[in-house]
């Protein structure tokens, strides 16, 4: 079943030497009173539900999978609903969540830094709880004060559970031409009818009620996304008192059979006359629920480091166990009949990628929540606005480098297991199989691709970029000069040079051809992700040498880590620039009668 443990340790560093989150909410006037103890022991009890009560049922979920009973009813595996009546027993729903409904009101990056574990010790599970967190905050911010005092209380407290029901049959990315549709009640409600598709956590058995949040379009929209509206459809409609009431129009028809994620029901969901009610203005659907959709964005970041992270602690403790050859530089325990993988330099250089890839995600996923936070509750008007700026940028990273590099992290810890790891019973090939839709769901990694260089970059004329680039400036004005950090400084200035350079190449070319953005932007993207990690790593890599001479072991792995990262992983970049500049030509003058 293999082992997690909480990274408590490299949490504790990225928060309070890396970030100094306690300094940053003193200027936040909802969390100044807020300190390290507190964050500290919120993760210790996190840590022990994890890995005490929900990393246990992760395999037997995966094997189990959730079942469709048939009219509508879907149970989830052995343990679930007790694990998350434990769940909402504790009050985790509520921790990151507005007092007025119920709330803790912890910053998002406390919420963040639970998730995170969440989903090393159950991706499957925690879909469900993070599913509903991001309908609270598309509620929170879009909702008429009425939707808000029926369903935030429930959805705070975990009562009820919620979801996102976006895709169709016939469209996935390209909701312009969805079909769903919303005919007006004298009410003031909605009938809606149609079908949606891929819905996670759209059925189940762990919550008295399922607060859907449904795109669909009024008899007179107009074609297109600027036709889409969002409404509220709840399983049950809520009665005089709030609480489950009728049997509202909506139920699921089958649920899929899928790769991973087995025991997260993915569900088809029909709407048949369905009384729902809108969020939002009409026609402009999108905007309320791209609240939601990109919480769920920064979701799957956190999915793919719980996955990377935890199938690193796995695959290194089997390399020190597994005794297979003798080292090439001869034995390295002699006592033994062979000496253990760790010793040989491929089985390292698989276990330091997923340790690089892990730790820099860590810093990377804690420091955007921590913008998010100045985002929604700085005191300066302008802190607020240079936050919301980066945060947008960087969610397309966060999604999709995150989730690329756990896809490979996973193999690698599988591959350090060898014929071990494919087999089920060592539980590392369900993190790749888990890991795998991590790529795909809440925008494919494409989508996030052109998402970033398309609109974000270009579409500003890189001034967001050059927000990011400026942080990357200013520590390399600080610390170049430092002989002990040319190892970690020159190669940043570099990448940042490069990444500079390629931007404007692309945009030139792109005013003469929209197709080489299609053309540049996965390579682009991974190119940007770079970027960020080479300016996280070498701000970890300046504290670890501050550090070095205490003698703590974990900064000098800390340090050896970024050594790694800067000759082993960002090299990766010659490829991907010159990718990207490559250009379209190659793809698109192809006839597709040669395909």
């Amino acid at each position: 079943m293999g082992q997690y443990a909480a990274p408590l340790r490299d949490m504790r560093f990225v928060l309070h030497e890396l970030l100094n989150v306690e300094a940053e909410i003193k200027q936040m006037p909802e969390h100044a009173d807020l300190d390290a103890d507190t964050i500290n022991q919120v993760l210790e009890e996190a840590s022990k539900f994890c890995s005490e009560v929900l990393f246990p049922l992760n395999q037997s979920g995966d094997q189990e999978g959730c079942k469709y009973e048939g009219d509508g009813v879907v149970t989830t595996p052995k343990g679930f609903k007790q694990a998350y009546r434990q769940y909402v027993e504790a009050g985790w729903p509520a921790l990151g969540c507005d007092p007025e409904y119920g709330g803790q009101g912890l910053p998002k990056f406390v919420n963040n830094a639970l998730y995170e574990m969440l989903n090393s010790a159950n991706q499957a599970w925690t879909m469900y709880p993070g599913l509903s967190h991001g309908a609270y905050e598309c509620l929170h911010a879009h909702g008429t004060p009425e939707l808000q005092q029926a369903y935030l209380p429930k959805l705070v407290s975990g009562q009820w559970t919620g979801t996102m029901c976006l895709t169709e049959p016939h469209c996935g990315t390209d909701l312009g031409i969805l079909r769903t549709k919303a005919e007006p009640n004298s009410d003031g409600s909605y009938s809606i009818s149609g079908t949606k598709i891929f819905i996670s956590s759209g059925e189940h058995d762990l919550a008295e009620n399922i607060v859907h949040l449904v795109l669909a379009r009024l008899p007179d929209a107009p074609h297109g996304t600027k036709g889409i509206s969002l409404f509220i459809v709840p399983k049950f409609v809520p009665d005089a008192n709030g609480n489950p009431g009728e049997r509202n129009g909506v139920k699921c028809g089958s649920i899929e059979n899928k790769m991973g994620i087995h025991g997260n029901a993915t569900c088809v969901i029909n709407l048949d006359n369905a009384k729902g009610w809108m969020v939002g203005e009409p026609n402009k659907g999108l905007n309320a629920m791209f609240v939601m959709m990109n919480a769920a964005r920064l979701g799957v970041g956190m999915q793919s480091l719980g996955l990377t992270e935890v199938a690193y602690q796995n695959s290194l403790v089997y390399a020190k166990e597994r005794l297979q050859m003798r080292s090439l530089t001869g034995p390295k325990a002699p006592e033994k009949a062979a000496d253990p993988i760790i010793v040989h330099p491929d089985v390292r250089r698989m276990l330091l990628t997923q340790k690089a890839y892990a730790e820099g995600a860590r810093a990377f996923s804690y420091w955007a929540a921590l913008h998010i936070d100045k985002e929604l509750s700085h005191e300066d008007q302008a802190v607020r606005k240079e936050a919301a700026d980066l945060v947008a940028l960087l969610t397309p990273i966060l999604k999709a480098f995150l989730s690329d590099n756990a896809f490979e992290g996973t193999n690698l810890a599988m591959q350090v297991l060898g014929g071990h790891g494919y087999i089920a019973e060592w539980g590392m090939e369900q993190y790749v199989r888990d890991a795998r839709i991590n790529m795909i769901y809440e925008g494919t990694n494409t989508i996030q691709s052109l998402d970033l260089l398309g609109r974000k970059v270009l579409g500003d004329m890189g001034a967001k970029l050059k927000k990011f680039g400026k942080l990357v400036t200013d520590f390399v004005e600080a610390e170049g000069i430092k002989p002990e950090m040319q190892e970690f400084v020159n190669p940043l200035a570099d990448i940042g040079d490069k990444v500079q350079k390629l931007t404007m190449e692309i945009g030139m070319k792109a005013m003469q051809n929209p197709d080489e953005v299609g053309a540049a932007a996965v390579p682009y993207l991974r190119t940007v992700g770079h970027l960020v990690f080479s300016y996280f790593w070498a701000r970890m890599a300046r504290i670890a040498l501050d550090n070095e001479a205490s003698g703590d072991l974990f900064y000098k792995s800390k340090l050896a880590t970024a050594r790694f990262y800067f000759a082993k992983l960002l090299p990766e970049t010659a490829s991907t620039i010159r990718a990207a500049r490559a250009g379209s030509k190659t793809l698109m003058e192809v006839d597709e009668a040669l395909f």
